[in-house]
């Protein structure tokens, strides 16, 4: 896809991306008993000693790499939820099936760095690089009939935020829970008619 390689097409790059999703939130098991911390962006905590806990993606990372905890991997992980998912995505070339926003970005963290505690990591890698390929598929077939009808607009649901990002540049999108109409800036400022330089000005007056 052209939005995963190509930095003028998409908004934002995949490593900006990736960092938005680390807000996300996971469940580990820590190993160690800690008392609560206390950020900016909220409380966690306190740790337990074998007792799960839900933290952001970026803070179960940092405790990962120090070896005070494992990740559980979420429920839509699972083989027989992702081989579900990518069987109804082949199915129907239209509808995209409802996944986390964030799947991409969450995925591709826990394989970097929590890879040993993911049941079935090689089927579940394959399932999920399986699932991401069929849906940018459409994504682009989508593109292509919106381009083919020269539409103002088109409506797809359940995108995910990778697939926003490559649709995103495009003429014009549709507000999450709204209908109203949301035009590319930058398209809009190119349809205005330019001065010509034939035209007499008249001169602005001095206040």
């Amino acid at each position: 896809m052209a939005g995963q390689s190509d930095p003028n097409v998409s908004i934002f790059s995949g490593e900006e991306v990736e960092f938005m999703a680390e807000d996300e939130m996971v469940e580990i098991v820590p190993n160690m008993r800690m008392e609560p911390l206390n950020m900016l962006c909220g409380d966690f905590g306190p740790f337990y000693p074998q007792m799960a806990t839900q933290v952001p993606m970026w803070l179960a990372i940092a405790l990962k790499k120090r070896g005070k905890c494992t990740i559980r991997p979420p429920e839509w992980m699972s083989v027989e939820n992702l081989t579900q998912i990518l069987e109804a995505e082949r199915e129907s070339q239209a509808a995209f099936q409802v996944l986390p926003f964030h799947y991409v970005e969450i995925s591709s963290l826990l394989f970097d760095y929590a890879s040993g505690d993911i049941p079935d990591l090689y089927m579940v890698r394959s399932l999920i690089n399986d699932i991401r390929d069929a849906r940018f598929l459409k994504v682009e077939s989508s593109l292509e009939s919106f381009e083919d009808a020269r539409s103002s607009a088109v409506k797809v649901k359940n995108l995910s935020a990778m697939e926003v990002n490559v649709v995103r540049p495009f003429e014009a999108f549709y507000k999450h829970g709204s209908p109203d109409l949301v035009p590319n800036p930058e398209a809009m400022s190119a349809r205005r008619p330019q001065a010509t330089d034939n035209i007499q000005r008249r001169p602005l007056r001095r206040r």
